[in-house]
């Protein structure tokens, strides 16, 4: 069955869904849709029906009205459906609140494939996300969340709490708070369907939930239980032709001679060869060789005699170089399969103690291809000249060296091996137990228990062996006698012709296993202290136990380096705890007097004792006043100290892929001979420093780095300190509800300022490359003891193997900026009795992004800026705009709405004009992207909904810092795609 026959089939039962006779019992009304997700009415969770008071996310405190002195953002139900994701990270990237971190396109090379949220650009670890007001499992070990675990189909809303939070919730929610909030009951059946294609007819996705609830024993109790399945197919960039000619590596399936600078053939030799070719040009006889099909060689750099494939089977003619362009061979989008069960309960024991216990479980497996494996990582493999293989025209080069029966290094990409995937498998599991009620006249408790459990299997398929491989080139016989044919890897045509039995002797699956595990014990208390006349004083105090545990067992062969891949190979163990201490108190000075319809104060303080690095506090203060109950003017400053995770002290170290560029164009390695390092007024100076790091003496006049880029490793460190941060932010609220000739409006205004000192971080790679060779000032000595060059690692042939990227107190950050969120509604008799037109718009300019990468150094302005190699936790990120918007409009009524959303994001400078100036890349041009949605609905208890995503079909656009030529994960690289969904309520 094709995608398209999929899609049309399960959409079109969707249509014949609308048709059934209404159910006679539905359950409550869902939000109105078209209802927008930058609403801020000072956002509230439901009321519970026991009291009055309504719980503020935000707060440890109930308040008789929804005032909040932070800026909230509300996420509707109804918000999330309208924008077709399968995944609901996708939807509040789209809030200009947020930065682009973890999704679906950012999973490669075994990085997790999580889906992971970031206020602010300040980190994927330093906001915190929860479900109901309680932590989530931790899906790694940086304690990040992985929004795909979040079973959608009881998610009856999200609020973001966009300034800092950590006196109230702890230390990781320096830049905020994501809390998704469950449905309070459910009475019946519900059923979500929804299914989405690209118009090209891949991309299809798939999402499908069954929800049921019931209230039982006289009410006294009640049961919601819910069951989803989410699918999403892979897209390979080979289906886009943007993709076409990104990521040009030197790393070519025909396989390449590296001479030895210090074993080098003769120039008569070479030129011998070539001349017999009818190539009359010299030849260097350091250059790599290639080999075409028919056995003759032909020079890699400048593509001398290269008679293979330029536009097809994924070569390339680059600059005169041949090249094979990875971005045909990654899949941008991954595979995703999840499976989820969620159960929660409440029973009232008595008028004093209601029980309540909850249940998830999670099965998600997310998959990704990254290309052909290539001979780049660990000890190189080598050739004996005694390889039967080896065509006669390299033997008589080879014979030419002054040690001629040396081995020789080979590179090249295993393209007679199937592309080398990551599966990463999930269960996650959380069993929570907890008892609430009143235990005196305006005094209450709240106690729970938790654990929770992330198993994480990661898979390597296809990964090549480097032993076997080894095996195969000494053998007499080429291998022939270990598997059929052997292992030939001169020319394209023969490293494809490799035998099934060759290939799996060369190559494995590969099984790591990773669990963390999280225990939590919170108990609470609420209590009404005095009423100055404005309403009672209340406080919170809380008390909270936590322990986190991590454990890492890595596949055998890539503990012992054995695998062509930039997997973490060490083991790894450790575990953190903290006990915490909270107290929060709010203060009603004033109320409905002219001038002072309210005045309020609050604050709080906390005291956490972590295991590793010992005691913190935190605290906050804020004030909110309404002058006149349209406008609400608030306000809060919190010292928030965020200690170090489990993952920034134990990580083992781990790869990941550093994007350098080719020089001159790009920084690349300083010590290639194209480089401005080289050929500037200091390049003599940086040539002694490349010999110093490990370049032979005989290849510096020569060297050239072959690819864009290089192995980076990221390691843990225990020596780290606790971080320190000042949070600020003042704004307004003015809403007006009334369906006048005015309508509805509500505007808020936010101002936000954040400083963090003694930031924990990797430092960039690019910034240990630049401050290495100076081209910042860092190194005036050249000196090869620098500590940043003590970073870089060097092969035998003097390539970088790595950038080495441990967690560090890297200094200091600062950002602020303004928040605005505008919503309005005004009836439209003419088209319906309850029609309206609305229009919301949320919009966030950033002042500035700053960082300090050491203590006392200057600032580096980053706002602005394109960082499309950043990891989720990256300080900066991927993208610091200086203006985001997302705006929606339309018409609703009882029968259904239609709409349209515009989504905007500011031009960009590339990185490289923050750490590089002199060599700055192009940056990445304003960018915009329509979308069309609409509902019907049948009765109450049915909605049909559909819309178009990307409705102009809108490019990606170029990122130079970003390895595949663009940042996949901030820009839609799918293109113009529909969805089709379904809700049903019985």
């Amino acid at each position: 069955m094709t995608k398209r026959t999929r899609f049309a089939i399960t959409a079109s039962s969707s249509v014949l869904a609308l048709a059934l006779p209404a159910a006679a019992s539905a359950q409550s009304i869902d939000p109105e849709p078209g209802a927008q997700s930058v609403t801020d009415p000072a956002a509230t969770e439901q009321a519970d029906d026991a009291a009055e008071d309504i719980i503020v996310t935000g707060s440890l405190i109930r308040r008789p009205n929804d005032s909040s002195a932070s800026p909230i953002v509300s996420v509707s139900d109804a918000a999330l459906r309208e924008t077709g994701a399968v995944n609901v990270v996708d939807a509040l990237n789209q809030i200009p609140s947020f930065t682009t971190s973890g999704n679906g396109s950012t999973g490669g090379q075994g990085q997790g494939g999580r889906s992971t949220v970031n206020l602010h650009g300040l980190g994927s670890n330093r906001n915190l996300v929860l479900l109901d007001g309680r932590r989530l499992p931790v899906s790694d070990i940086n304690g990040n969340v992985d929004i795909n675990i979040l079973p959608d189909a009881i998610i009856g809303g999200i609020d973001v709490i966009t300034g800092g939070a950590s006196a109230v919730y702890g230390s990781d929610a320096i830049s905020g708070v994501v809390n998704f909030k469950t449905v309070r009951k459910l009475e019946g059946f519900r059923v979500d369907l929804l299914n989405g294609i690209s118009e090209r007819g891949d991309s299809y996705r798939f999402n499908g939930s069954v929800a049921f609830g019931s209230s039982f024993a006289e009410d006294r109790g009640n049961l919601v239980a819910a069951f989803s399945y989410a699918k999403a197919d892979p897209v390979n960039g080979s289906t886009r032709p943007f993709f076409f000619d990104k990521t040009p590596s030197s790393f070519i399936g025909t396989g390449t001679f590296v001479p030895s600078a210090t074993n080098a053939p003769s120039a008569a030799a070479v030129n011998g060869v070539f001349a017999g070719y009818g190539v009359t040009q010299a030849i260097n006889p350091l250059l790599n060789l290639g080999f075409n099909d028919d056995r003759t060689l032909f020079v890699q750099t400048g593509a001398v005699n290269y008679r293979g494939p330029r536009s097809n089977q994924g070569y390339l003619i680059v600059g005169n170089n041949v090249r094979m362009p990875v971005g045909q061979q990654i899949q941008f989008q991954n595979a995703l399969d999840r499976k989820t069960a969620f159960v929660k309960a409440d029973y009232q024991l008595t008028p004093a103690v209601t029980l309540y216990g909850q249940f998830m479980y999670v099965d998600l497996t997310v998959q990704t291809e990254s290309g052909g494996s290539l001979t780049q990582f660990g000890a190189l493999t080598s050739v004996p000249v005694t390889n039967p293989f080896i065509p006669a025209a390299l033997r008589t080069i080879l014979a030419s060296r002054p040690n001629p029966n040396a081995p020789f290094t080979w590179n090249g990409r295993y393209v007679g091996v199937p592309y080398k995937n990551f599966g990463e498998h999930y269960t996650i599991q959380q069993y929570l137990a907890g008892a609430r009620g009143d235990f005196a006249p305006g005094w209450s408790y709240d106690l729970f228990a938790s654990w929770d459990k992330s198993a994480h299997q990661l898979e390597i398929g296809n990964a090549v062996l480097k032993s076997r491989v080894q095996t195969l080139l000494n053998a007499a016989d080429g291998g022939n006698s270990l598997c059929a044919g052997g292992f030939n890897p001169f020319g394209d045509a023969n490293a494809r012709s490799l035998s099934a039995a060759c290939r799996d002797y060369i190559t494995k699956t590969a099984f790591s296993q990773e669990d963390l595990t999280q225990t939590q014990v919170q108990g609470q208390i609420n209590g009404r202290l005095f009423d100055l006349g404005a309403g009672p004083a209340q406080v919170a105090f809380v008390g909270a136990y936590r322990r986190n545990t991590y454990d890492y067992v890595p596949d055998s062969d890539l503990r012992a380096q054995n695998i062509e891949s930039v997997i973490a190979s060490a083991p790894a163990t450790g575990a953190i705890s903290v006990k915490e201490f909270a107290v929060q108190v709010d203060v009603p000075l004033l109320a409905d007097r002219p001038f002072f319809k309210e005045l309020g104060i609050g604050g709080a303080f906390r005291v956490s004792d972590y295991s590793v690095t010992g005691s913190v506090t935190s605290y906050e203060g804020d004030a909110r006043w309404r002058p006149f109950q349209p406008l609400l003017i608030r306000g809060s400053y919190q010292r928030a100290v965020r200690a170090p995770n489990i993952g920034e002290l134990f990580s083992p170290a781990s790869g990941t892929q550093l994007v350098i560029g080719t020089p001159p164009a790009s920084l690349g390695d300083p010590c290639d001979v194209r480089s401005t390092a080289r050929t500037g007024s200091n390049g003599a100076r940086v040539a002694t420093l490349c010999v110093a790091q490990g370049i032979p003496q005989a290849a510096i006049g020569s060297y050239t780095f072959p690819t864009t880029a290089t192995g980076q490793t990221i390691a843990g460190n225990l020596d780290l300190t606790p971080e320190k941060a000042d949070t600020f932010n003042v704004g307004a609220v003015f809403d007006v509800p009334g369906k006048g000739f005015f309508g509805d409006l509500s505007i808020s205004v936010d101002y936000y300022n954040i400083k963090v000192s003694n930031v924990i971080s990797t430092v960039p790679g690019l910034t240990v490359l630049s401050k290495c060779f100076n081209l910042d000032g860092s190194n005036p000595n050249y000196d090869a003891a620098n500590s940043y060059c003590g970073l870089i690692q060097r092969d035998q042939s003097g390539q970088i193997s790595t950038v080495n990227t441990p967690y560090l107190n890297i200094g200091g950050l600062r950002t602020d900026g303004i928040e605005v969120q505008a919503n309005w509604s005004v009836p439209t008799p003419f088209l319906g009795r309850t029609s309206e037109f609305f229009a919301n718009a949320g919009v966030d300019w950033t002042h500035r992004y700053e960082v300090q990468l050491l203590p006392g150094t200057a600032f580096l302005d980053y706002t602005g800026v394109s960082n499309g190699g950043a990891l989720p936790t990256s300080v900066p990120p991927r993208a610091t705009p200086e203006w985001k918007a997302l705006t929606s409009f339309g018409f609703r009524s009882d029968g259904g709405s239609i709409g349209a959303r515009w989504r905007y994001q500011d031009k960009l400078a590339d990185v490289s004009s923050v750490l590089t100036p002199a060599t700055a890349q192009v940056g990445v041009p304003a960018y915009t992207i329509w979308d069309l949605f609409g509902t019907v609905k049948v009765a109450k208890s049915f909605e049909f909904r559909l819309g178009v995503n990307n409705l102009l079909d809108k490019a990606l656009p170029f990122v130079a810092s970003s390895q595949n030529g663009t940042d996949v994960a901030l820009y839609d690289a799918i293109g113009r795609s529909f969805y089709a969904g379904t809700r049903i309520t019985f």
